[in-house]
């Protein structure tokens, strides 16, 4: 009995042993637990968890893609020929198909669309670059050229600085030199676009303006002062400058004064070209595409002489005759010939100043660069 009861306590010993080595075997040891994928316990009404996708990286939006809703855009413009590529650039829909919708606004002068800019009326303005600007920049005006208007003609310009034949026929006046202390005309007054082309025809024989005598008439006037001979010399545009001269009352000494110069621009807002400037770039991207388009015989293309009679006073027949105005197709910001302007003004004692005014102050280039970026090269 004793025997029998010995044999049945090894057996149960053994079985516990099994048993206990089996259950050993089942359960992972913490550092196997470590090692292996997390468990998620989930209550049995939980949705099945998915494991997670690479997500792609966003593509580049494409610049030419237009803007979504349309972005507004309004600009004070002088109605003039330099300005054509905002018309061509509005008429043909350049705009549209990027999502502007540009409201023009006509004004008379740059002096007008510049209080339009600083009272947050409008974001760009097509101006003249005149002493007025100049001074404003120096005193801080948050305003900067994003493009450039027409240019001057390179060669066959038709602004000339003329001198009286019946001077130059007697052998008073030899060269430009020769007009110290006369009279030299021009039109506008002090610090004008005018005074600015006659102070680079003076210099051509080491003159300025202080040493002759500048008189300010109008241009319709100045024939007749040519033919009174109340005038030795002055600077004329067309149609006047081609009149005088088939009269036999003045010859040019001087002409393509500025060639390529930029004398117009547009300007935009500090606070629009720096809290919507993906609105600035597509507004410069528009009107490089539209200057694209006025190059060679497309300047006087029908889409393009609609676009232009619908905004300046003319007519087919003399947008035919006229010179063509200069737009370049890559819309570069000349820095050269912009600090010459600032140059000569200051120097005539225009402006309330007399240090040169630093160019970053007066431009912002990376609209246009970035629009280049876009289009390429011409």
């Amino acid at each position: 009995m004793k025997s029998k009861n010995g044999f049945q306590f090894v057996v149960v010993i053994l079985l516990l042993s099994l048993l206990l080595a089996s259950c050993k075997q089942a359960t992972p040891t913490v550092a196997s637990v470590a090692t292996t994928q997390p468990v998620v316990v989930a209550s049995p009404t939980a949705e099945k968890v998915e494991a997670p996708t690479e997500v792609p990286p966003t593509p580049t939006q494409d610049p030419l893609a237009p803007l979504s809703p349309p972005e507004k855009v309004r600009v004070a413009f002088v109605p003039i020929m330099k300005f054509a590529p905002l018309y061509v650039a509005k008429e043909r829909g350049y705009f549209e198909k990027l999502g502007l919708d540009v409201e023009m606004i006509p004004v008379k002068s740059g002096t007008e669309a510049i209080a339009f800019l600083n009272e947050g009326n409008v974001e760009v303005g097509g101006v003249a670059i005149v002493v007025s600007l100049w001074n404003g920049w120096n005193q801080g005006m948050d305003i900067k050229i994003i493009a450039p208007g027409g240019l001057e003609p390179f060669k066959n310009s038709p602004t000339k600085f003329l001198v009286r034949k019946e001077l130059v026929d007697n052998g008073t006046v030899k060269t430009i030199a020769d007009l110290k202390g006369m009279v030299v005309a021009t039109a506008g007054g002090p610090g004008s676009g005018g005074e600015y082309l006659a102070a680079k025809a003076l210099e051509r024989g080491g003159l300025t303006i202080f040493d002759v005598q500048l008189m300010d008439i109008g241009n319709a006037d100045m024939p007749m002062a040519f033919e009174n001979g109340s005038i030795a010399a002055g600077l004329l545009g067309s149609p006047y400058a081609d009149q005088v001269i088939s009269a036999g009352f003045a010859v040019p000494m001087a002409e393509d004064l500025t060639p390529g110069l930029m004398t117009v621009a547009f300007v935009g807002s500090g606070k629009f070209i720096n809290e919507r400037p993906e609105v600035a770039k597509r507004f410069v991207l528009a009107l490089m595409q539209a200057a694209r388009a006025m190059q060679g015989d497309d300047y006087l293309s029908e889409e393009n002489v609609q676009a232009y009679l619908a905004y300046v006073n003319t007519t087919p027949e003399a947008l035919q005759k006229g010179v063509p105005v200069i737009y370049d197709p890559d819309q570069k910001i000349e820095l050269e010939g912009l600090a010459d302007v600032e140059r000569v003004h200051r120097e005539n004692g225009r402006l309330e100043y007399q240090n040169p005014l630093d160019i970053n102050k007066v431009v912002d280039l990376r609209f246009v660069e970035w629009a280049l970026s876009v289009l390429g090269k011409y």
